[in-house]
């Protein structure tokens, strides 16, 4: 039998990469975000891609997505919980309400709601279980200068990995979560120009190929029921984490 797995946010960056790289190792896999368009842009017409465009922050549509995946498959095996967002750095007294609101809806709220619906399908399905991989970030350990929002919302997902991989252990639910470090896309191209650093300077940090996170989320799906990464960070090598200062 064909895995199957959910990708959110997977019309750009991370989730388009690892979309295609599972198409690429034969899996069938569920693309959805907000942008249809986006999401047939990355299936790029393959057979085994079923395009749902969905808002996760929306908890009617997410209930629709997983009524269409069970429709169509009948079963979930890996849910890549990814889709995120962030707004402009800043000091919190200068953050708008609103921005906040906005990254919590989606890095929080989102990543609630998409794993509640693959939670729910995964303990229904027979045979029973499945595996939720969550997208953390460094910022799950450490904060870049003005991060408030995006850093809050992203120790909140390590909250919800351990949860989930708690109470999974009853239904043969996996949950493990990846931290990345500067992989190269849309959102980090900025790294490459240069970003506040912690000593209040500026100066451009080392990226890796967006590739790597795909190859790694592969690895982390492709694991045996029995077996699980419950963390992992995949960075590139030279970007200031380790020592950051």
């Amino acid at each position: 039998m064909t895995n199957t797995i959910l990708i959110t946010g997977a019309g750009s960056g991370i989730g388009r990469a690892t979309a295609r790289r599972f198409l690429d190792a034969g899996w069938r896999v569920a693309l959805t975000g907000r942008r249809e368009d986006a999401l047939y842009e990355t299936a790029a017409g393959h057979a085994a891609a079923l395009i749902v465009p969905c808002d996760v922050t929306d908890e009617a549509a997410v209930d629709a997505l997983y009524a269409r995946i069970a429709e169509e498959w009948d079963r979930l095996d890996v849910l890549f919980n990814n889709a995120g967002t962030n707004v402009a750095g800043r000091p919190i007294d200068e953050i708008p309400v609103a921005d906040w609101r906005q990254v919590c809806d989606v890095n929080i709220t989102g990543m609630f709601l998409a794993a509640r619906g693959a939670f729910g399908m995964m303990r229904r399905q027979d045979p029973q279980g499945g595996r939720i991989i969550n997208n953390g970030s460094i910022s799950a350990h450490v904060p870049r200068p003005g991060s408030a929002p995006y850093t809050m919302s992203k120790h909140a997902v390590t909250g919800l990995t351990r949860t989930l991989s708690l109470d999974g252990r009853a239904f043969d639910i996996a949950c493990g979560q990846i931290d990345i470090g500067n992989a190269l896309t849309d959102m980090a191209e900025a790294m490459t120009r240069g970003v506040p650093q912690a000593d209040g300077s500026m100066a451009v940090e080392a990226v890796m190929d967006v590739s790597c996170v795909a190859d790694a989320v592969l690895h982390m799906a492709s694991l045996p029921p029995e077996a699980n990464v419950a963390f992992m960070t995949v960075m590139a090598t030279k970007m200031p984490f380790i020592g950051r200062r």
